[in-house]
């Protein structure tokens, strides 16, 4: 629903308590130089985008004021219009042209004038935020005079017949202002989920976790502190990052409690139900970490594939009374095969939520010891025949992250000593410094080969910055020479590389290593082979 505003009209709907800002919304954020520029936006009649309020008869337990203003409280014979969308533009107008309210915190906020001397352009603003002593009464006039007719009578009385036609105008002007505003009706907290996930998707910061906590906090129980706590306790093992991604935080509480991790669950969720079963969530966020460290060398939150991945394991692992689930070894398969096959099929690059919801049923009931009807791992899709030769090394991409995880499979071998690499070091931090060419792009530049082709994933390895400079940017027939010889068979097949390495022919290092690398994935894909045995 469409419902223009006229810059009279906002200021009475606030006054009123009508128009309120959710506790899930920032803060006021706008420098008085933005606000006067919107000002200028405003008289010139130009685009300013529309507000999005949310109108609702449920009273949200935590509200936040208006920039620097309290709000007042609102009638309750009347709905209440939350302000989803465009809180820095009304706080804007509503500042600068109200004259009833105080601002509490004034540290930040300025006045703003119209200099009825300046040229008129229509790139340069006409409109000023000053400090009272800034202000010059023969160039800037007061806005916040404008709406109230006794205050502008006085601020005009002097001036010339010439003087006083420019600031008219410009009072007119602002007087046919009008402020789109679309209105969204609705008492469903559902339906409140789905427009704050596409509000999100075109780039508006809104934040589903503070709309949540708005509606889960109680005297004795605040789910931002919650978070906070398990933050802290997760950061040893090094996934304090957890603790930063609410969003991902609120998906398994959604999950755990109503199977369903949709926006729409998320903010339908009852705040009662998440605080008795808040033991029972944790539970199932550190169980799930757990699994990843032990049986699959996740060390990081970063080096994960895709953090959803977390998700479904965190209902599997979750338990009240703080009993810890006991996992079979058909389990543990079950979901191993899962993790890789999600990974591989890139299962959460498209379609996440219909995905999501369908791995979350079955690791509920593959919790409930449903071990040898588990659907858990039976992903549609299938790997890319070529993600290791045409894929390029990039520590944040998802291909990059699963070629990681499933050489770290291997315990890799330093190339220099032949000693373990410390993969819980490398993996925590998670950084391209760990990984290097086999064939060096130095070397393959000299070659004739282009360095897009040098950065696949086919040439990369668990390779020290220190092993890498030892090693040098030469042939590997000759970076040999700086290795154990005597542990250089080991290095290679921890590395899940060919013979053919030291053969310096890099065509020929690409088809072997593929084949090596394409095998070891349908392994754990627990896919069979193919094209046969070689």
């Amino acid at each position: 629903m469409t419902d223009d505003f006229s810059i009279r009209q906002a200021i009475d709907h606030i006054q009123a308590g009508r128009i309120r800002v959710p506790a899930f919304q920032r803060g006021f954020v706008w420098d008085p130089d933005r606000v006067a520029y919107l000002m200028d936006s405003l008289f010139k009649g130009y685009p300013i985008g529309s507000l999005l309020l949310w109108r609702t008869r449920e009273r949200l337990r935590t509200e936040r004021q208006l920039g620097p203003y309290e709000l007042p409280a609102q009638d309750p014979d009347y709905p209440i219009d939350y302000v989803l969308d465009g809180q820095q533009r009304l706080t804007s107008v509503f500042g600068v042209f109200q004259t009833e309210a105080d601002p509490v915190e004034a540290e930040d906020w300025l006045p703003v004038y119209f200099d009825y001397r300046a040229d008129v352009d229509a790139q340069e603003s006409q409109f000023v935020a000053l400090a009272s002593d800034q202000v010059d009464p023969d160039r800037h006039f007061p806005l916040n005079t404008l709406f109230d007719s006794v205050s502008y009578r006085q601020a005009t009385q002097a001036f010339d017949v010439e003087t006083a036609e420019v600031v008219d105008n410009m009072q007119a002007q602002f007087k046919e202002v009008k402020l789109p505003v679309h209105t969204f009706e609705t008492d469903d907290r559902a339906s409140v989920g789905i427009v704050f996930e596409r509000v999100n998707r075109m780039g508006v910061e809104l934040d589903t976790f503070q709309l949540l906590s708005a509606w889960t906090w109680s005297e004795d129980f605040d789910l931002q502190e919650r978070f906070e706590d398990l933050a802290e306790r997760l950061g040893p093992f090094g996934f304090g990052d957890v603790g930063d991604d609410t969003n991902l935080l609120l998906r398994c509480c959604a999950a755990i409690v109503a199977r369903d991790a949709s926006p729409a669950a998320l903010v339908s969720l009852s705040g009662a139900e998440v605080r008795r079963r808040f033991d029972e969530i944790v539970n199932g966020i550190e169980g799930a970490i757990d699994f990843l460290r032990s049986n699959l060398h996740v060390y990081s939150l970063k080096n994960l594939p895709y953090s959803t991945l977390l998700v479904p394991l965190s209902v599997f692992f979750a338990s009240p009374n703080g009993k810890g689930v006991k996992v079979t070894d058909d389990a543990r398969a079950e979901i191993v095969r899962w993790f890789w096959r999600a990974c591989f099929t890139r299962r959460y690059s498209s379609g996440v939520l219909r995905n999501l919801k369908i791995d979350i049923d079955r690791a509920a009931q593959l919790g409930e010891g449903n071990d040898q009807d588990s659907e858990l791992a039976d992903i549609g899709g299938v790997i890319a025949m070529n993600i290791f030769s045409d894929s390029r090394f990039i520590v944040t991409s998802v291909n990059t992250k699963t070629f990681v995880l499933m050489l770290a499979q291997e315990d890799p071998l330093s190339f220099v000593s032949g000693s373990p690499v410390m993969l819980e070091d490398v993996l925590r931090d998670y950084n391209r410094s760990e990984f290097h060419h086999v064939y060096p792009r130095s070397y393959l530049n000299k070659t004739g080969v282009e360095s897009s082709d040098a950065n696949r994933l086919v040439n990369f390895a668990f390779v020290s910055a220190q092993d890498n400079k030892t090693l040098g940017g030469v042939a590997p027939s000759e970076y040999r020479v700086h290795m154990s010889e005597a542990t250089i068979p080991d290095i290679l097949e921890h590395a899940l590389c060919p013979e053919s390495t030291f053969v310096d022919d890099y065509d020929q290092f690409k088809r072997d290593r593929n084949d090596i690398l394409l095998r070891r994935a349908f392994e754990l894909l627990d896919f069979p082979w193919p094209f046969g045995d070689a």
